[in-house]
């Protein structure tokens, strides 16, 4: 699992950083988060399999955070994309998007469903074989949430070189399952342990976008491999911060330590910061593992 960073910038425009957007991708399928306008210019750039993006996670309806979702919907009607599409994201979403296809005569080839998300406690979105996606509530002057990816562990990985040549499919199957593959007296005929290793563990990303300092989120995020948190101001501006519920980047520093997470991304820097050096600084004085999340660079997901 790794996350693509598109834009880490704030609301006020900057031409050193887009507004906020993500692309997490596995092995299975691409997740837009957050969709600030000129998204779709992003994802060209790194030249981006947007099909399999099936799913797009908004955190609130600050513009800096889906302006680019009318655009990028319809460049994938253009691209006669026929994949269904699923945004996630607070009360509204459904009826702006709406509106605007309507105004537009726009007439989707895909079935685009919208759902609704809870920001005030924590609910589970999806929940398949490979990943499981539930939200962060957050403390912001409107509804707004985060997003936690916990992609689960894999299949044990055979040794194929100790593979006997007559084991079966399903006995490989077995083995993946760390389960022994049993004679019919019951005495082992393969050893899981012998014939296999395991593979990655399961991997932990929380997403936290426009938030006032809140250790609610403590429990939810805990353990993290990585940490995306908001980092707007530095300690200078923290009035300021509290004012317009943003967080300093001393601020994430403390969250990230707090959850025990093993990395910390800092972003949504303030166009007053040409260059976010002393964000970084501040947030590394308090959680050393900190990075700033730069645009166009690809964070892998591991401890």
């Amino acid at each position: 699992m790794k996350v693509t960073i598109l834009g880490a910038g704030s609301a006020t425009p900057s031409l050193s950083r887009n507004p906020s957007a993500q692309l997490l991708t596995d092995d299975h399928e691409s997740y837009l988060i957050d969709c600030g306008e000129g998204t779709q210019f992003q994802l060209l750039k790194i030249k981006a399999k947007t099909n399999r993006i099936k799913n797009i996670f908004i955190s609130h309806l600050h513009g800096d955070h889906f302006f680019g979702l009318i655009g990028l919907i319809s460049s994938f009607n253009l691209a006669h994309r026929t994949e269904p599409l699923t945004i996630f994201g607070p009360k509204g979403l459904d009826d702006i998007i709406t509106l605007q296809l309507k105004y537009a005569s726009t007439f989707l080839h895909f079935k685009l469903t919208f759902v609704e998300v809870d920001t005030k406690t924590s609910m589970e979105l999806i929940n398949n074989e490979h990943i499981i996606v539930s939200t962060i509530p957050l403390d912001h002057r409107i509804p707004c949430c985060g997003y936690m990816f916990f992609q689960k562990s894999k299949l044990r990985n055979l040794i194929k070189d100790k593979l006997p040549k007559e084991i079966s499919v399903n006995e490989m199957l077995l083995l993946k399952e760390g389960k022994n593959v049993l004679n019919s007296d019951n005495s082992i005929k393969y050893n899981f342990k012998t014939l296999t290793i395991e593979s990655s563990p399961a991997k932990k990303y929380a997403y936290c976008s426009d938030t006032a300092y809140s250790e609610k989120i403590i429990d939810v995020i805990k353990d993290a491999d990585v940490l995306y948190h908001e980092a707007t101001f530095t300690n200078d501006f923290l009035d300021r911060a509290k004012f317009t519920h943003h967080s300093t980047a001393a601020q994430a520093g403390e969250i990230a330590k707090l959850a025990n997470v093993k990395k910390l991304l800092i972003g949504h820097f303030s166009s007053r910061y040409t260059e976010p050096t002393a964000n970084l600084e501040e947030a590394k004085a308090v959680f050393e593992n900190t990075e700033i999340a730069m645009e166009g660079e690809t964070y892998l997901i591991q401890v």
